[in-house]
């Protein structure tokens, strides 16, 4: 009697009180009656180096308010001292992301448990990385000349506001425009919109979010506790971040050969892969690093004809630096692994290197070309620096921009290059659209994407017609590339009959540019990918953000596109079967030691529904981009990066109703009064056992 009155009750409240909306949901269970998952979320996590956390977590049962959309930064006020029924769970949109907004918010905890950003429309002008990136770990340090040390001359990234290196003690969540925003924001006006100075009366819109975070304090402290193996299943509380570069010589090496190669001469072309924004996993950075790494792409493709017909007299490495954007980890390891006979060449081998910034956001029709006016100090140096911007500008011939060399007392922008100098004075040059403070609005933040860049296409195309269309964008990089294949060729000492034969193709440029920044499951994207790894293509771009390192030695979804397209734009198509593409060394005239062989899946023919696969031999290599301080156990070095990133059990965030704290003690005072009833009841009916179920005996001689 008493579980089925209690089933009737618990029935009621759950049909009283549960959100009212049209679910496509069959399980009748208590939990999907009386929530709504959100399943289209990214939540801001926790990052540790040496010194500091910083990022966002909720508590360990998660954390919950009623929802409050906030329509101006003058509504603030109701959330943060106003409102009658803290605390709440500010949903905004991307425009009122910002740093002051933010603080105050986090400076009342006690009455916000937690923030949801609707990503829209873009500001004017956004970047939540700090003015003077990766200060610590560049070149420019007190010793090194301390005139330049943090940005001291030029602030590079004046708009920074270094939000994304806060910490907040309350979970923050992304939330894209789409119908989970509309399911939330409609049952905000229905049960919480402020009318006339007060809120509606209950049941009240709630939402809860969970993203509590395993690691705290730093990287020695959670590393410290990753070791700690208490039990068979020991728990990682963080990993180090780190990932793969990639790397090809235009003439190959022996991978097993490593240390200092006699009579070699190697020039360096780099750019970054990587980016970051305060939700990690929103990262795009189109200027910051597509930009950069695509303009190499078609530089080492239109340099692959002239230097097999006519090669040059030095070698030529193209590096593909990954996780730059933390403390420089891919370069920092390559120089490491340089030092230490761990990389097929060493520093001394290296001639100069010229890297590939920041080349899309160009304010006029000038790209400039930063120097390090430290190494300039010695003639050597400063000759070969003078030798490799004469080449550059020589380049630009019958293109439409100029390249001009900045002032020579001015440092360096942020660069892998930057790493390279630490360990030995090399002549070099980074490439970028700035010549003093960056142009990107957006640098280092989720609105640094397709649209930032004027990637736009007309409506009435398919996305196979789309990823066919030049863009503008796309003719301007290709001019780039254009120019920065043509230097290199003549820095490595090509021939100068060469030289007018090398453009970039324009189709190609766009191609990337649409499959890194629009939609990577593209056709021209499969037709370059193993068949294994097809399910990396998504109808959206790549993740730009590191990642952390990984036992299994798997890199991530933009390692693998850039290394397949680097291989298909400089390799050379086999005639070998897969099996033998998998075996090659048991063939005479293959080896893997001087080359990679990928499967790949090839074009569908017109007519047809099978791929045309081939093997690809190249000279692309995936290198380890992990900071050399965790291989050396120095947890707080300040020579290395030591970013690492929490672990953490779930995330999850959902909405509900919520009723009045009256009704809530109501409810809780009739159940606590059911129980001790029943309790009442059970021991008088133990007691008086029995009395109440003894029965007459009937006696011996009764008949019937």
């Amino acid at each position: 009697m008493f579980a089925e009155f209690a089933g009737k009750i618990l029935e009621y409240f759950v049909e009283r009180y549960r959100v009212h909306f049209v679910l496509d949901v069959s399980c009748n269970s208590v939990a999907q009656k009386i929530y709504v998952e959100l399943n289209n979320t990214v939540p801001c996590v926790r990052l540790l180096n040496a010194t500091h956390q910083i990022g966002c977590q909720s508590s360990i049962s998660g954390d919950t308010g009623v929802i409050h959309v906030l329509e101006s930064e003058a509504d603030l006020e109701w959330p943060l001292s106003k409102g009658p029924n803290p605390p709440y769970m500010v949903l905004l949109e991307s425009s009122l992301f910002t740093k002051s907004i933010m603080m105050k918010m986090k400076n009342a905890s006690s009455r916000v448990a937690g923030v949801v950003v609707v990503q829209k429309t873009s500001p004017p002008e956004f970047s939540p990385h700090t003015t003077c990136p990766n200060e610590n770990t560049g070149v420019y340090t007190e010793t090194y000349d301390h005139n330049l040390a943090h940005c001291n001359t030029t602030v590079w990234n004046p708009r920074g506001n270094g939000l994304s290196y806060e910490e907040f003690d309350s979970p923050v969540f992304s939330l894209k425009e789409d119908n989970e925003t509309e399911v939330i924001k409609q049952c905000y006006f229905d049960h919480n919109r402020v009318v006339n100075g007060s809120g509606l009366q209950y049941p009240l819109c709630a939402m809860q979010l969970f993203s509590h975070m395993h690691a705290v304090t730093d990287t020695a402290t959670c590393m410290r506790r990753s070791s700690m193996d208490f039990s068979t299943s020991p728990v990682m509380v963080c990993d180090p971040l780190g990932g793969y570069n990639v790397c090809a010589f235009i003439r190959p090496y022996n991978s097993t050969a490593f240390g200092h190669k006699e009579n070699e001469s190697v020039v360096i072309a780099a750019a970054r892969l990587d980016s970051r924004a305060f939700f990690l996993e929103d990262s795009t950075g189109a200027e910051g690093s597509v930009s950069g790494f695509v303009t190499l792409l078609a530089a080492a493709q239109a340099l692959r004809e002239a230097t097999q017909e006519a090669p040059p007299t030095r070698n030529i490495l193209f590096a593909f630096f990954h996780g730059e954007v933390f403390d420089y980890i891919g370069s920092s390891r390559m120089v490491y692994d340089m030092k230490n006979n761990m990389f097929v060449i060493d520093l001394d081998n290296v001639h100069s290197i010229l890297e590939i910034g920041q080349v899309a956001v160009r304010s006029g029709t000038n790209l400039f070309l930063h120097s390090d006016p430290v190494s300039r100090r010695n003639n050597t140096v400063h000759d070969e620096v003078t030798n490799l911007v004469k080449n550059l500008q020589s380049s630009t011939a019958g293109l439409n921009f100029s390249l001009v060399e900045t002032d020579f007392s001015q440092p360096l922008p942020p660069s892998s290059f930057q790493r390279l100098l630490r360990a030995r004075a090399i002549p070099g040059i980074v490439l970028a659209d700035h010549q003093t403070d960056i142009n990107n609005r957006y640098y280092e933040s989720f609105y640094d994407n397709a649209a930032h860049l004027n990637l736009t296409y007309p409506s009435n195309l398919s996305p196979e017609e789309q990823l066919e269309f030049v863009t503008d964008t796309a003719k301007s990089l290709t001019e780039v590339a254009t120019a920065v294949a043509r230097a290199l060729f003549k820095q490595a000492g090509g021939n100068n009959s060469q030289v007018n034969k090398i453009n970039a193709d324009p189709k190609t440029v766009t191609q990337m540019l649409y499959g890194f920044l629009v939609r990577s499951n593209n056709s021209w994207f499969q037709a370059v990918m193993a068949p294994e790894l097809k399910d990396i293509l998504q109808p959206n771009p790549p993740q730009y953000y590191v990642g952390v390192a990984k036992s299994s030695h798997q890199a991530n979804a933009l390692t693998y596109l850039v290394q397949y397209l680097l291989a298909n734009l400089t390799g050379t198509a086999t005639n070998l079967t897969q099996s033998q593409c998998k075996k090659p060394d048991e063939l005479p005239n293959e080896s893997t030691y001087l080359y990679s062989y990928l499967w790949v899946q090839g074009v569908v023919p017109p007519n047809s529904t099978q791929r045309e696969s081939f093997c690809v031999r190249t000279a692309v290599r995936l290198v380890k981009a992990v900071s050399p301080a965790f291989d050396l156990g120095d947890y707080i070095s300040k020579e290395y990066s030591t970013w690492t990133k929490s672990q953490w059990k779930f995330i999850k965030a959902r909405i509900f109703l919520v009723a009045s704290r009256d009704l809530e003690m109501l409810t809780l005072g009739v159940g606590v009064a059911v129980l001790f009833t029943s309790l009442l009841v059970t021991y008088f009916v133990r007691t008086k056992a029995d009395v109440l179920f003894s029965s007459v005996r009937e006696p011996n001689n009764a008949a019937y």
